[in-house]
C-alpha cells in the first residue's frame, strides 16, 4: 500500500468512527497501527532533514548539525 492509500484509508476510518456506524475491533487496530506508520515516517523525514543542516560558522567554516548534535549514524 502506498503512502497516499494509507493516508486516504486513515481518512476513512475516521470518517466512519465519526458516523452512526462506528469502527469495528479489527478497523480499531488497522487506524491505530496506520496513524503510527504514518507518525513514525513523518518523524524519520523530519529527522533526515535536520541531520542535513549545514550552518556557516563566523570564521567561515561550515558544519553539518546531523553531525554535530543529531543521530545521523544512528537511523
Amino acid at each position: 500500500m502506498t503512502l497516499e492509500q494509507k493516508i486516504a484509508r486513515i481518512n476513512e476510518l475516521y470518517k466512519k468512527s465519526k458516523s452512526s456506524e462506528g469502527l469495528t475491533e479489527a478497523e480499531k487496530s488497522e487506524q491505530a497501527l496506520l496513524r503510527k506508520e504514518y507518525i513514525d515516517n513523518v518523524r524519520q523525514n523530519l529527522r533526515n532533514q535536520l541531520n542535513n543542516i549545514n550552518v556557516q560558522n563566523e570564521d567561515g567554516s561550515i558544519e553539518n548539525l546531523g553531525e554535530r548534535y543529531g543521530s545521523k549514524n544512528a537511523q
